[in-house]
């Protein structure tokens, strides 16, 4: 493909996101039908297409429209681009621009500068203060990819070896004792045999830390109880050194791979359907808004809605009474979210303490996309 019919695809594939269709359906959809297109070819698409999503509206007022192609447009602009070189309306490219497009187009402003919805600028802002600005800014870019290295397979150094073997650099990151930013070669890792033998493992910095940051001890029983697809199952699991962690999820289905990541990683882990008894460390990384992982899936600060904002709000709060009551004498309860709204955590975590006076919270963080991985909350409680 040439960038120019890259440039046309991306366009198409934004019309149909426009209209409802979820962004991977829509690329998963073109990419069956695209049997002449290379691995660089989707790559490129794919790009085009994650790049608008970030910059849903900054994008439309510099292209002067709201369909596939003004976006592109402005997308074009935004990177100083030529876009006349690439809507020239050669075989499989755009049409050339008309002269209302060439003169269309704004300085996006406030909330459409930010790339966020009006009312979302506003709850940025009552959440996150002076920093609202950066912190919107910094989801409207690309995420790093991070590995973490599993101490149960090796060591950083050994996986750091084994990486560049493979032509993978990676390098230590500050959020995370096990944490690695690739800097070069993100697209080997899957075939890579330091990923396929489970030295490491695809998951974002703040996350690791996350799992850092809670009280474990040798022997203890620990419940991951949102394990979804089992990324701090497994960070639990190797912390731990081998002693095995019970893993939960309200959809059995999504943890349908752990297992099989278990036995790669060398990890012991019980899929538990219905946890029972009490445990040293429950965790909770529950469902949320996922605004501190805007960057990775930019179409969720486009489709969450108050209402939806309040209705997950609502089910933080039950998993959190249901969790409380699965700790036992002396043992922690862990709140997670992979968000950046204080409704969700640290107004959260207030409420179910004032509500339950016996229960308090011992530590809290907050990590931002500017500390490097995506936006992460964490808080560890006991009863006093």
């Amino acid at each position: 493909m040439t960038p120019a019919a890259r440039v046309q695809t991306a366009i198409e594939i934004l019309d149909r996101i426009a209209l409802g269709v979820p962004a991977e359906k829509a690329l998963t959809t073109w990419g069956r039908r695209a049997r002449f297109a290379g691995s660089g070819d989707r790559a490129a698409v794919r790009d085009h297409v994650f790049d608008v999503l970030r910059r849903w509206r900054s994008t439309a007022a510099l292209g002067g429209g709201d369909s596939g192609r003004a976006r592109m447009l402005g997308l074009l602009r935004m990177q100083e681009a030529a876009p006349e070189a690439l809507f020239s309306g050669d075989r499989h490219a755009p049409a050339p621009l008309t002269e209302a497009e060439q003169v269309a187009g704004q300085t996006p402003e406030g909330a459409a500068a930010l790339d966020l919805p009006d009312w979302l600028a506003e709850r940025f802002r009552a959440s996150l203060g002076a920093r609202a600005g950066a912190v919107a800014e910094a989801l409207r870019h690309r995420a790093d990819v991070f590995l973490r290295v599993n101490l149960l397979r090796g060591d950083l150094t050994a996986a750091l070896a084994a990486l560049s073997g493979e032509g993978i650099t990676a390098e230590p990151h500050d959020l995370s004792p096990t944490a690695l930013r690739v800097t070069e070669g993100a697209r080997r890792i899957a075939r890579s045999q330091a990923y396929l033998s489970g030295l490491v493992e695809l998951q974002d910095a703040a996350s690791q830390a996350v799992v850092d940051a809670l009280p474990l001890t040798p022997g203890a029983r620990v419940l991951d109880f949102c394990a979804g697809g089992g990324g701090k199952t497994l960070a639990l699991a190797a912390r731990l050194g081998g002693s095995p962690v019970e893993a939960h999820d309200a959809d059995p289905a999504r943890m349908k791979d752990l297992p099989g990541r278990a036995d790669r990683a060398g990890a012991a882990v019980r899929l538990r359907a219905a946890p029972a008894g009490s445990y040293d460390l429950v965790l909770c990384d529950v469902p949320c808004s996922g605004s501190g992982a805007w960057r990775r899936a930019p179409e969720g600060k486009w489709r969450l809605t108050p209402d939806a904002l309040q209705a997950v709000c609502r089910e933080q709060a039950a998993i959190l009474e249901t969790c409380a009551g699965l700790v036992a004498p002396g043992g922690h309860l862990a709140y997670a979210t992979c968000s950046v709204l204080q409704e969700e955590n640290a107004a959260r975590i207030a409420a179910f303490t004032a509500d339950h006076p016996a229960w308090t919270a011992i530590t809290e963080r907050q990590f931002l996309p500017q500390d490097g991985g995506d936006g992460f909350y964490v808080a560890v409680l006991t009863r006093r």
